[in-house]
């Protein structure tokens, strides 16, 4: 299993996805926090916070990650290379574990530099450390496991077809509206009488809560439940293969 890790690790980095998915995450927050006059920049705002960071992140995120995810099982169904693929000496769950990984450490590579941005707000509070600390590492948390979630879908969307640009657009569109369509369906009024237990069936409703630095157990076990939940299927997807 570690091999085939270090062999994506490799591949992203060999052809350039992985500098390029980097640079396109830190240039665009950056940009945005710090350069274009908006409501997103944080030297206009005029009080020390990195929120805007983590509003837009997930958005970035909502492409760029499926752009990582998108070859992994399409690009193998393509060239031909699945079923080899699947004969190698480890379990088809073990196959699928290894390329997620591989998927988050990426993501994770490209959050650990936007540090820089908490150290830089940190230094020009005023005083300097007068910004809220629990609620920035309950937010960097919170984006780490929504880019996994998001890998989880690009996964299971590569699975289901052999063309790179189809598993993108279903990635993206699963992921918007696990991100965003459950508060849609709630805002309806339609299910009034359930309108908790449909919010918390989205990702926002769980990224706002750790943004507000409360580690609450039962947002880390609902993202590693649809993290298991998405690479679950995409076993069966794979598996149905010998059907």
């Amino acid at each position: 299993m570690w091999a085939l890790f270090k062999k994506e690790i490799n591949g992203f980095f060999s052809s350039l996805t992985g500098y390029i998915v980097i640079v396109v995450f830190l240039l665009a927050n950056s940009l945005f926090m710090w350069v274009f006059p908006s409501n997103f920049n944080v030297l206009d705002n005029g009080y020390a916070n990195i929120e805007p960071l983590f509003i837009i992140a997930p958005w970035i995120f909502l492409f760029l990650v499926p752009a990582i995810t998108m070859r992994m099982f399409a690009d193998e169904k393509q060239s031909g290379t699945i079923e080899l693929l699947f004969t190698r000496p480890i379990s088809d769950f073990q196959i699928i574990f290894a390329k997620y990984l591989a998927s988050v450490v990426l993501v994770l590579l490209a959050i650990l530099p936007t540090l820089v941005f908490f150290y830089s707000v940190y230094q020009l509070g005023s005083p300097v450390g007068n910004i809220d600390i629990g609620g920035t590492w309950g937010s960097f948390i919170g984006l780490f496991f929504l880019a996994a979630i998001y890998a989880s879908i690009g996964l299971f969307s590569s699975s289901l077809t052999n063309n790179q640009i189809i598993a993108f657009i279903i990635a993206v569109t699963i992921s918007f509206f696990m991100f965003k369509g459950f508060d849609s369906i709630n805002s309806l009024g339609i299910f009034s009488s359930i309108n908790t237990f449909i919010i918390n069936l989205g990702i926002n409703e769980h990224y706002n809560s750790m943004s507000r630095g409360v580690i609450d157990s039962r947002d880390i076990i609902y993202f590693i439940s649809v993290i298991g939940l998405f690479l679950l299927i995409t076993k069966t997807v794979l598996q149905s293969r010998k059907w």
